[in-house]
């Protein structure tokens, strides 16, 4: 499989599980662009969500990584931008469908909800699925 550059970033409380995602990333030898946060300082997620989904929908990188408390605030400010298709994953099987049928640019995880393992084989299953495309994309032409 041909990597890709990935930006990837978090607010305070997906930082650490953020910096674990990173190393496995750069590991497994992604181009990694971290767009903060760069410690635990408290700040606004949303202009961190805007700036990856904003780097994601102008073609700047090819996919995007954003990790909050819950990947729920994260995705919601991500999917505020033309052509972001955010998905909050905490399993295998969403991080599968949201590829293969929905094509979604951005994963937001919540760094306070799984553990470190699980995010790997999240991120991993994510960045392997392809778009299945066919009757999907018109659905997500309808996005």
């Amino acid at each position: 499989m041909n990597k890709f550059k990935i930006a990837l970033g978090s607010d305070h409380a997906g930082f650490e599980l953020k910096e674990k995602i990173k190393a496995k990333l750069e590991e497994w030898l992604y181009e990694v662009q971290d767009m903060g946060t760069y410690d635990k300082t408290s700040v606004d997620y949303p202009i961190i969500a805007k700036g990856i989904a904003a780097k994601v929908a102008d073609g700047d990188v090819a996919r995007g990584i954003i990790i909050c408390g819950s990947g729920i605030g994260v995705a919601i400010a991500a999917n505020k931008v033309p052509g972001a298709r955010a998905a909050n994953c905490h399993d295998i099987y969403c991080a599968k469908m949201s590829r293969k049928h929905n094509d979604a640019n951005i994963l937001t995880m919540g760094g306070r909800i799984i553990g470190e393992d699980m995010a790997y084989e999240i991120a991993q299953t994510w960045l392997e699925t392809d778009f299945e495309g066919g009757r999907h994309q018109r659905r997500v032409d309808m996005i």
